[in-house]
């Protein structure tokens, strides 16, 4: 799909659509339960979709409604009825599912599209391998066979947090308590605190021993839960910088005082100079002209394509840093935003774990951009596209379905004029 964005104000006010990392670990957590849960407030993203077919598989009965869900939890997995396991192009699926499915005892196989199975899982095969269990990975699948075993896990903290929560979800169920240890650099450790508080939400309790040092007691059980999604700091961030840069707008349906790591957008707007006033279920964003200024993103690499817009129009010199898993995503972040924003005359540049952007007030139009198969590049490219001198092409926009399928019927919501090519 092409999209022809114009040239826009935007003004207006729009609910985001909830969140995706939460609403993974809702479905996985009712579906590790026994009863009935009702999970409100769902997005129905590839992302999503992909996860729900799978704890089917796993032997959950799930009822889909206009933007809730029913799940029936698995008393046990007899009800397993499938062993490929289509993952699409899932991270946060196929991470989270292969310890889980493990506990089957039998061969499984994971499948998956475009980079999925060519981003890193040293970490499981390293694990698998040491337990004596059998982990196989090539271009076109992932094999396992085998039962993980209660005991002390080391991982290292700087790959991808989404290891440390695939295991959370697996190890209370073991017979046997369980101790994850943490190699530093513990990033992302917003998204693991995500992972144990639903956890506690579903009646299952881990605790820190220290920073480094989780401890997971055995033969927990879940407990059935009802559920409400809130609102996506990660897809907040290309409305909070269509706020800061096109127009003031206000974005709605958010938890204030969440712990999405993503929520440190507000923050980096306030830095960056601009006014954000908080609202009863969100904020309202006013438009000016960002500081120069350096943006950490350890704990929020979903914001990195967005961060670059946002810099790129900005007062200054600036940097991102700590950025290198930006280029293991779903494409190479990083090299895809020099690559496109290059094209309308950013003077962007990187290293393997950085981005330096000298930003300027205006830019003109390339005409025609590539969104790589990665859905934040093309959301990122939109917003850049409203502040531009003239019309851009984005060839390869339904990549937006992955996360977000209603992202241009919310885009145009605001007065952005798009053309479907």
């Amino acid at each position: 799909m092409k999209v022809k964005i114009y040239p826009s104000k935007a003004e207006g006010d729009i609910k985001l659509p909830s969140s995706k990392s939460m609403a993974h670990r809702a479905i996985i957590c009712a579906t590790l339960a026994r009863g009935k849960s009702k999970i409100e407030n769902i997005a129905y993203s590839e992302d999503i979709l992909a996860t729900i077919a799978g704890m089917r598989k796993l032997g959950a009965n799930i009822s889909e409604m206009e933007d809730s869900l029913i799940v029936e939890g698995i008393e046990d997995f007899s009800k397993f009825n499938d062993n490929k396991i289509d993952c699409n192009e899932s991270g946060s699926t196929l991470r989270f599912f292969i310890p889980i499915f493990s506990l089957i005892g039998k061969n499984i196989e994971f499948y998956g599209r475009n980079r999925l199975l060519k981003r890193p899982q040293k970490i499981y095969e390293k694990i698998f391998k040491d337990q004596g269990l059998v982990f196989e990975q090539d271009d076109e699948k992932i094999v396992i066979d085998g039962s993980l075993k209660s005991g002390e896990y080391v991982v290292d903290g700087n790959i991808s947090s989404q290891f440390i929560s695939g295991l959370l979800f697996t190890l209370p169920l073991l017979n046997g308590d369980s101790i994850i240890k943490i190699n530093p650099p513990f990033e992302s450790k917003s998204y693991v605190d995500l992972t144990i508080d639903m956890l506690k939400t579903f009646g299952v309790e881990v605790e820190y021993r220290d920073e480094l040092e989780i401890y997971i007691k055995g033969n927990q059980k879940y407990r059935a839960t009802d559920y409400r999604v809130e609102g996506d700091y990660s897809q907040l961030g290309f409305f909070a910088v269509l706020g800061a840069l096109n127009n003031d707008i206000v974005c709605k349906g958010l938890k204030l005082d969440s712990k999405q790591g993503d929520r440190e957008i507000i923050n980096i707007i306030k830095r960056a100079g601009l006014k954000v006033e908080e609202q009863e279920d969100g904020y309202k964003f006013y438009s000016g002209t960002p500081k120069e200024m350096d943006i950490d993103l350890e704990n929020c690499p979903d914001l990195g394509p967005i961060l670059t817009v946002l810099l790129a129009y900005g007062e200054g010199k600036s940097k991102i840093y700590n950025a290198q898993r930006l280029r293991l995503k779903e494409s190479d972040r990083i090299e895809a935003m020099e690559i496109e924003l290059k094209k309308m005359g950013v003077e962007i540049s990187s290293d393997e774990s950085s981005i330096t952007i000298v930003g300027k007030s205006s830019y003109n139009s390339c005409i025609d951009a590539f969104g790589h198969k990665d859905h934040r590049i093309v959301m990122s490219l939109a917003v850049m596209a409203t502040l531009l001198d003239k019309p851009l092409t984005i060839e390869g926009a339904e990549a937006i379905n992955k996360s977000y399928p209603k992202f241009f019927e919310d885009l145009s919501s605001l007065g952005i004029k798009i053309e479907y090519l």
